[in-house]
């Protein structure tokens, strides 16, 4: 059976690429680039890439980039911006919780919820987790963004959601939070979208949210003794931003 994220993005290359939460790109490979001191010999995986706009647009600066998916559909989108730009990226599909790769990479990046935290179990997150820290070498850089969980404790995620949703197109995707689960902080929510072909979906989805020290306690267990956590603001990550109650999202640094 499925996954609800499995469902999502089949044929959704397209319309993935118009929702409002992709519009960051730029901004977010400036940052990336600064982190990496703009070392243009590093090796770069990125976990979850979906369409491939940060692979396409590392690699347009001149970076190697490896990205990985579970969607045929948004990997197909991805090598055809990668051809279009004559760029060569190695993208290939593959779960996240089974990489082949044993310390092959200098950095890693997972944005935009890049796999890590949309399973269905806590110990399915954990091996993303592991997985991306086992291909990577002795000495490398983290980089990734997650579900922060302070937010709906304080905050309405249905009113999150709104706000985007105003900033939104036409048939692209929308989100109804139905009830956030304290004792799993995970937020159980009606996703609605059309696919390319214009067939809408409506999903019966759920995501893990994570506290600042739950995540840096998990990456600390998989090798990675320096966690840095800020506010990630789309299209704009800084280390300026100190992680409050009101970001939606977590920008996370693991080093080693």
């Amino acid at each position: 059976m499925k996954q609800w994220y499995e469902t999502l993005f089949e044929n959704y290359g397209r319309k993935y690429d118009d929702e409002v939460f992709t519009k960051g790109t730029i901004g977010e490979c400036d940052f990336i680039e600064q982190e990496l001191d703009h070392n243009k010999n590093l090796k770069i995986l990125d976990v979850g890439c979906g369409t491939g706009r940060h692979s396409v647009e590392l690699a347009r600066r001149g970076y190697s980039l490896t990205g990985i998916d579970l969607s045929a559909s948004l990997l197909e989108k991805a090598r055809a911006k990668a051809k279009k730009l004559g760029l060569s990226i190695n993208f290939l599909q593959h779960d996240a919780r089974q990489l082949p790769f044993k310390e092959e990479f200098d950095a890693a990046i997972m944005i935009c919820e890049g796999a890590f935290p949309l399973m269905e179990t806590d110990e399915m997150n954990f091996e993303i987790l592991k997985n991306v820290s086992r291909a990577l070498k002795s000495k490398a850089k983290l980089i990734f963004t997650t579900l922060n969980g302070l937010f709906p404790l304080f905050n309405s995620v249905n009113e999150f959601h709104g706000t985007m949703d105003q900033e939104r197109k036409e048939g692209t995707a929308t989100y109804h939070s139905t009830h956030f689960d304290l004792m799993t902080f995970r937020d159980h929510n009606i996703t609605k979208v059309e696919d390319d072909e214009g067939r809408p979906k409506e999903l019966q989805c759920n995501e893990r949210y994570y506290v600042p020290s739950e995540i840096s306690w998990l990456l600390k267990s998989v090798g990675f003794p320096s966690v840095e956590i800020f506010g990630a603001k789309l299209g704009a990550f800084s280390r300026q931003d100190k992680l409050t109650t009101k970001d939606y999202e977590m920008l996370v640094i693991a080093q080693r």
